[in-house]
């Protein structure tokens, strides 16, 4: 199956306008208002997957099967909390604690008619019919009893597409997800209806190995990292995003952050950027400098940033080129002291020059001991990442070496 960017872009039109459907007839049976959060789509492995619904909070799901010209299921999840509330405004008689078989009713109902407005807007998109079955009504707290039984739901090791939309009330604690998991060879089918015919497009298990090199690319920056500071740390590569570049920023807490940006310069070229609260770099700085500044971050708090961030991208890259055959450069590091999605504003203004969507790799490094956590957004070049991906021997990947080699001093003479 090759994944082919203008192919995908109709699928992430197609999940938007989905999205708005979907919200619009909760509106009107509810009288709440709703406003549609960020959609994408998501190459996730099994593992995550389960790690997203095994959360701790008991959840409520309405699935439907999908035929004619998509293939799979639509499920619309729920906090179970939140899925009673609205019962309450659909049912006068409703309980206030168990889901009764007039309760489970009116949640099937709701569920049919918001996953329709998802699956009219595919239907729309795509120019095509597509058959619903009867709603299937779910409760759990673990993935298993939503997609423990779906064949296109991947095992923990294998990377799947999977379509998530965020509709959120607005004023209200009420709020759910989406999720569409399509089989393969309807997928495959409708990529290929809608690529371009003159890109090459990307192979799908190729995409996987790039998965994978960034994964080994994470866990070398947690290596170093724990060198560096004596913290130790722990990786987490949540997803790998197939997003509108005007997306991304939605994504960026609003809070102060800080961090550093590089641009990439080489085969793939593109933009590395590491991110942390504010609390978490004051861990930082505490931690590789032997008199950290007492308040704010001043120059050799700025330097000590900046020098991690330099190690890290080397971490993060060297596997990369290693693998892919190429060269891949890294600038100097750019120090980031600014509110929210400013700090990636820049990023996207300079690539949205010559593409509309990105691959962006959702990783977070965490401390086990100390408040820490740093985000790291890998966004490549589109037309440099599709080039070096036909080119990659997905066989090479565990063998390849990512070590970057630094010197501890380095950073204590800043």
């Amino acid at each position: 199956m090759k994944l082919d960017i203008t192919a995908l872009g109709t699928f992430y039109e197609m999940a938007r306008e989905g999205a708005g459907l979907a919200a619009g007839r909760l509106t009107r049976m509810t009288d709440v208002e709703t406003r549609v959060g960020v959609t994408k789509l998501n190459f996730m492995r099994g593992s995550e997957i389960r790690t997203e619904f095994a959360d701790g909070t008991p959840k409520v799901g309405i699935r439907v099967e999908l035929d004619g010209g998509l293939e799979g299921h639509s499920l619309i999840i729920f906090e179970r909390d939140a899925a009673l509330r609205i019962v309450q405004t659909l049912v006068a008689e409703s309980g206030d604690t168990e889901f009764d078989d007039m309760n489970q009713s009116a949640m099937s109902e709701l569920g049919q008619i918001m996953n329709a407005g998802f699956i009219d807007g595919w239907a729309d998109v795509l120019g095509t019919a597509i058959d619903v079955s009867t709603p299937s009504f779910i409760e759990g707290t673990t993935a298993e009893p939503f997609i423990g039984d779906l064949d296109a739901a991947p095992d923990d090791n294998d990377l799947a597409l999977l379509f998530q939309s965020q509709i959120e009330a607005v004023d209200t604690e009420i709020g759910f997800k989406h999720y569409l998991f399509p089989e393969r060879d309807s997928m495959a089918e409708i990529l290929e209806q809608h690529g371009d015919p003159k890109s090459r497009g990307i192979e799908y298990d190729k995409l996987a190995g790039f998965d994978e090199m960034a994964q080994q690319g994470a866990k070398e920056v947690a290596s170093n990292i724990t060198t560096l500071t004596g913290m130790d740390t722990s990786v987490k590569i949540r997803r790998l995003k197939f997003a509108s570049l005007e997306a991304i920023p939605q994504e960026i807490d609003d809070e102060m952050l800080v961090g550093v940006a590089h641009e990439l310069d080489g085969t793939p070229s593109g933009y590395l950027l590491f991110l942390f609260d504010e609390q978490s770099a004051r861990e930082v700085v505490k931690a590789t400098l032997p008199n950290p500044p007492e308040e704010g971050f001043g120059e050799l708090g700025k330097s000590a940033i900046k020098e991690l961030g330099n190690i890290m991208a080397s971490g993060f890259i060297d596997g990369w080129a290693n693998v892919l055959g190429t060269t891949i450069d890294h600038s100097p590091p750019q120090y980031i002291h600014d509110f929210g999605a400013a700090v990636i504003d820049p990023v996207i203004i300079q690539l949205g020059q010559n593409q509309d969507f990105a691959f962006v790799f959702d990783t977070v490094i965490m401390a086990n001991d100390r408040e820490f956590d740093c985000s790291i957004y890998a966004i490549p070049d589109e037309q440099d990442l599709e080039r070096a991906l036909n080119d990659l021997n997905v066989d090479k990947i565990e063998d390849a070496e990512t070590k970057a080699d630094f010197r501890m001093d380095e950073l204590e003479n800043a």
